[in-house]
């Protein structure tokens, strides 16, 4: 079958609405699971690493706990 220029644009637009909302979809996915990732990782400093400690003891840790996160995963964990 020959495509003819009108059926090469219905397809294109069709494929591009397909990759278009593919990538919506997953920006959503990525952004809900950051936010998720935020919430856990602050509860996980606040209840386990912070308590009842210090806000001092606590900056020292956040700033350990940071050069740590971004030698391992790069930056964006300061």
């Amino acid at each position: 079958m020959i495509f003819k220029p009108q059926n090469t644009n219905i397809l294109f637009s069709e494929i591009k609405q397909l990759i278009d909302e593919a990538r919506q979809t997953i920006a959503v996915v990525v952004n809900a699971e950051t936010t998720k990732l935020y919430w856990n990782i602050g509860e996980r400093i606040n209840k386990d690493i912070l308590k009842d400690k210090r806000a001092e003891y606590g900056k020292e840790i956040i700033k350990s706990l940071s050069r740590n996160l971004t030698e391992e995963f790069g930056k964006g964990w300061s």
